[in-house]
């Protein structure tokens, strides 16, 4: 009797150190920060973006704007991964996870429009 009893305590601990499930419509802290990662790196897409449309000369060569949108994607990347590396549950658990992931996508695409810009920024220079 005493083996069943030593053997269910484990699994008694495991059950209640789980994260508690969370609705789909609260803010957590994880929730918070890979969404405004994914937003910081839904900035960067939009600038350099426009940075990339509007290389014509008219307000500088576009620098600004490029390097803007590489600080972004970075950035963006850097808390996206951290937030995923701190997730202890999959996505719909409240850590952030579709957040953090859509942040490392977001912002790498705004770090390669960002370095397309610069690079033809300083071929036009």
């Amino acid at each position: 009797m005493s083996v069943g009893f030593a053997l269910a305590a484990p699994a008694a601990a495991h059950v209640s150190a789980q994260s508690a499930a969370v609705d789909a419509y609260t803010l957590t802290t994880g929730r918070l920060v890979g969404t405004a990662a994914a937003l910081v790196a839904l900035a960067g897409v939009v600038i350099g973006g426009l940075a990339l449309a509007r290389m014509d000369g008219r307000i500088g060569n576009g620098k600004g704007r490029a390097v803007v949108s590489l600080v972004a994607g970075l950035t963006g990347m850097v808390v996206g991964a951290l937030n995923l590396a701190v997730a202890d549950g999959g996505p719909g658990t409240g850590n952030g996870v579709v957040g953090g992931a859509s942040a490392l996508v977001l912002g790498l695409i705004a770090a390669v429009l960002g370095r397309l810009a610069l690079t033809r920024a300083n071929r036009t220079a």
